[in-house]
């Protein structure tokens, strides 16, 4: 389920990364020639700046930004651009140093954004955009009741924008996406959202991506970009969203950045030996920012191959030049997981022991790392936990046969701990399902749902899930409803967020 447990992550560093997304390709003043101290003027200069940010090339575009500033102190996209490239920097390294010494640079450039008269759209614009990075960057860093905060200033900026210049369409591309966003809270907390003046919901949301998709040229990759990453990682990727942002990657091999997304949602999709050929040859020369993350996919890819020496050596060197604090439990894991597999228990059981006291719980990746560090230094290491991992990883790769000749060496009969039962049906069911073999795949998720105890509910929440998926792909909507909703049942499992979030999406859709 290594797949499945990276994938809240890798969705808020996706939307990080694309919601401070500057406007590009055009130069423009936002007022006539007037006596205001501060305008906007996107100069070729600047253009190119954010291009340069946007392929991870930070150094150069802060030069660029340096020489444009000593020109033109008082145009507005300096600033913006400024918040840009820091954004960026914060969210891949995750250098708590330089947030925290960035922190003041927030209010300094909503003052300078402020100065924009009223009467220009890109005043509201602009603030609520600088808000939102920074309510991810604290939201990412602890803080994440100043990061909800900063959510709902944003949404009111932007209200406030659509209500003023109705015409403005590049408003509806942050705001769609926070009505998406509002529009997942659960059922049980909607009264906080309407408490808050907050309103949403994912099918607006999506329309109003898709409005700007339609008519913005000048938004419109940023656009497709956010609907490609938001069906990938909280709907569903259809086959013609995940061609286009290969072709996105594709046209611009210089673009770290869009190799990185195309590398995540093609493992997401379980299309591992694909995944490897866009990480591959992704650039990462001395003019990209460091990118150690990369390190990690590319452990993530040679475990799933069943390469588990290649895959030891990654995860080690992205422990080693890391210096951030998520991925660290679970690459522990990992590194203990290939010392096991390659007979070196020692070695094993070292990594084991640095996983209770390296790294964080953030993500489910470490807090799935932690669980099981805990069941296995309470147990003798199992033979069938070996093959169930083994199986496991090689499907989150697409590599099905191989995964099927895991589970075949040790049959679901053969297997003397439920769990491992439960585990094997799950198994079983979703690589049936992923060769499209639908109605094979479904009494083994039914078989691991009965199966299930409160120790296996995360796999049976997932079955569910996975059979409302089934069953609303063969248009039996009452089924589908009923294990969507079956699947929102299943209390404190280490894939609650992304399960949840994904039951109610489908359930949104189904029932509108």
């Amino acid at each position: 389920m290594n797949s499945r447990t990276t994938r809240h992550h890798r969705l808020a560093l996706a939307i990080h990364l694309l919601f401070w997304w500057p406007l590009c390709f055009f130069s423009f003043v936002a007022t006539a020639e007037t006596a205001d101290p501060v305008s906007v003027r996107f100069t070729p200069e600047l253009q190119k700046a954010y291009f340069e940010i946007q392929k991870l090339r930070l150094d150069t575009a802060r030069e660029l930004l340096k020489q444009a500033r000593s020109q033109d102190a008082n145009n507005a996209f300096i600033t913006y651009l400024d918040n840009y490239a820091d954004l960026h920097y914060l969210l891949i390294t995750e250098d708590r140093k330089a947030y925290k010494s960035l922190l003041s640079q927030e209010d300094q450039r909503l003052e300078q954004l402020g100065q924009l008269p009223d009467t220009s759209p890109y005043k509201r614009f602009f603030q609520a955009e600088v808000r939102v990075h920074w309510a991810f960057a604290k939201m990412k860093f602890g803080n994440e009741i100043q990061g909800a905060w900063e959510v709902i200033k944003a949404y009111k900026l932007l209200e406030e924008n659509r209500k003023l210049f109705p015409d403005f369409r590049p408003t509806l591309k942050t705001l769609g996406l926070l009505h998406i966003l509002i529009g997942s809270v659960p059922d049980q907390y909607s009264w906080v959202t309407r408490m808050l003046g907050l309103s949403g919901n994912i099918a607006n949301g999506l329309e109003e991506l898709r409005l700007v998709i339609r008519t913005e040229p000048l938004f419109r990759q940023e656009a497709q970009l956010i609907h490609i990453l938001i069906h990938a990682y909280t709907l569903s990727l259809p086959d013609h969203l995940l061609q286009q942002l290969l072709t996105m990657a594709d046209d611009q091999p210089d673009n770290l950045l869009l190799s990185f997304f195309a590398t995540t949602t093609l493992m997401k999709e379980a299309k591992g030996a694909q995944a490897s050929r866009y990480l591959y040859k992704a650039p990462q020369t001395a003019a990209y920012i460091p990118f150690p993350f990369l390190d990690y996919l590319k452990g993530e890819l040679s475990l799933q191959q069943g390469k588990y020496a290649q895959a030891h050596g990654y995860y080690s060197q992205f422990l080693k030049r890391y210096k951030g604090f998520n991925y660290i439990k679970d690459s522990n894991f990992k590194l203990f997981f290939c010392s096991w597999v390659l007979n070196k228990e020692d070695q094993a059981m070292t990594y084991l022991s640095r996983i209770g006291s390296q790294g964080t719980t953030v993500v489910e990746a470490d807090k799935a790392a932690l669980r099981m560090a805990k069941e296995f230094e309470a147990h003798p290491l199992d033979p069938e936990q070996k093959l169930l991992y083994q199986a496991r990883y090689a499907s989150d790769g697409g590599y099905f046969q191989e995964a099927l000749s895991f589970l075949a060496q040790r049959p679901e009969s053969a297997l003397q701990v439920q769990a491992h039962r439960v585990e094997w049906n799950y198994r079983k069911g979703r690589i049936l399902q992923k060769q499209d073999q639908l109605n094979a795949a479904i009494p083994f998720l039914m078989r691991a749902i009965s199966l299930a105890s409160d120790q296996s509910a995360g796999l049976a929440a997932t079955s569910a899930l996975q059979l409302g998926y089934i069953y609303q792909s063969k248009n039996d909507t009452e089924k589908a409803i009923q294990y969507f909703k079956k699947a929102l049942t299943y209390k404190k499992h280490d894939y609650k967020n992304s399960v949840d979030n994904k039951a109610r999406a489908a359930l949104t859709a189904l029932q509108k």
